[in-house]
């Protein structure tokens, strides 16, 4: 399992059910919209007081961002 991958599906994934921008999403999660676009790329690693302002704006339980989809 790739965790980064993992995530920056899943964030995608939650935020765009949402149906909400990057942007407005970083707005909703007090992060940069650039960090944002770094996750959903797997371009970066997060540290967990983020994970937790990320699940916070989506409306969802932490650990749902962690679950792999069995369909990869």
């Amino acid at each position: 399992m790739d965790i980064v991958k993992v995530f920056g599906t899943n964030l995608r994934k939650y935020r765009t059910a949402l149906g909400v921008s990057q942007e407005k999403f970083a707005e909703m999660s007090g992060l940069h919209r650039t960090y944002i676009s770094d996750i959903e790329r797997f371009q970066r690693s997060i540290a967990l007081d983020n994970v937790q302002k990320i699940a916070d704006a989506l409306g969802i339980e932490t650990y749902k961002l962690f679950l792999e989809d069995e369909k990869n």
